[in-house]
């Protein structure tokens, strides 16, 4: 019979067959010696070797070891081997109940420590200038049409630096009151919180003398008395009050940065009207002055003297 190409191929494709199949079998076997060692070496404690290794080979004795190190025993006898040092220590977190009153008062007050931890942002934004001047920051951005330039990143980042600006005498005061006595142990934690939130508090209270509005409004669903002074106004009182306020004239604030602003788009809007450019945005044209007006009139140092200013 002639030997067709068609007849070779197939002998070549057989014959890797039967190569595939042998290196199969021969990597089962393997793996199969191999787990079985490994069985053998979880039941013995120690792998295995040959016969004449592991009887004639003398365990090594050291004449002296290091000062501080550590040997290691097999059975009776001391092989000389310093142990190793692990790597990572093991931390060991016990939970047991607890012994006494203190103990218990020590857990509360960690436990009231780690929410005051996780609530520190918000109490950022509700307690200092912060909510203000990012809340009029965003609308100047809105006003002059910006969407991308400049990032919220960057005004959030400026905000927070121009509220480390404003609330700097209220933070100097709560360190020197509170946090430095506390620190060298002549105040207790309820008397250094009493020092910390004294200043807040007058802050709080001097943004919302021109508006006690929003305190009465609080006092009255709370059904309190009015009060005769700021030492009558609970905490949980004057803070959303102080919120309240805070967004309110943030508002009125963007309310002002828009008029000027609005008027450039009428303009700019009637005048693409009147010529038949229907089609075109009139964003698209009122930008350009928006950003001209704003940087003529140099409108970032105005802006932010005009923020610092309105805080009493």
């Amino acid at each position: 019979m002639l030997n067709t190409p068609a007849s070779g191929a197939g002998q070549r494709v057989s014959a890797a067959l039967r190569f595939l199949v042998l290196a199969l079998l021969l990597g089962c076997g393997g793996l199969s010696a191999a787990s079985a060692q490994t069985a053998q070496t979880a039941q013995t404690g120690s792998p295995v070797r040959s016969r004449t290794s592991a009887v004639n080979t003398p365990v090594p004795r050291a004449s002296g070891t290091a000062q501080g190190s550590t040997n290691t025993t097999v059975g009776n006898g001391n092989t000389g081997l310093p142990v190793q040092v692990p790597a990572v220590p093991l931390v060991d977190l016990r939970v047991r109940n607890p012994q006494n009153g203190k103990e218990v008062a020590f857990s509360v007050q960690l436990l009231l420590l780690l929410t005051v931890l996780s609530l520190a942002p918000s109490i950022l934004l509700l307690l200092t200038s912060f909510l203000r001047v990012s809340i009029v920051l965003d609308f100047i951005k809105r006003a002059l049409s910006l969407q991308q330039v400049p990032p919220s990143s960057v005004l959030m980042g400026i905000s927070l630096f121009l509220t480390v600006f404003i609330m700097w005498p209220t933070f100097s005061e709560v360190y020197e009151n509170s946090i430095k006595p506390l620190e060298a142990g002549t105040v207790s934690v309820e008397e250094a919180y009493k020092a910390a939130e004294k200043p807040f508090r007058i802050f709080m209270y001097k943004q919302l003398q021109g508006n006690p509005q929003s305190i009465r409004l609080f006092m009255s669903m709370r059904g309190l008395p009015k009060p005769n002074s700021l030492a009558d106004v609970p905490t949980y009182v004057l803070v959303p009050a102080f919120v309240l306020n805070e967004l309110t004239i943030a508002f009125k604030i963007g309310i002002l940065l828009y008029i000027p602003f609005i008027i450039i788009d009428m303009v700019v809007a009637s005048t693409l009207m009147s010529m038949g450019m229907i089609m075109l945005p009139p964003v698209m044209i009122s930008m350009p002055f928006k950003l001209i007006l704003f940087v003529l009139v140099d409108g970032w140092n105005l802006l932010t003297q005009e923020l610092v200013l309105s805080f009493k």
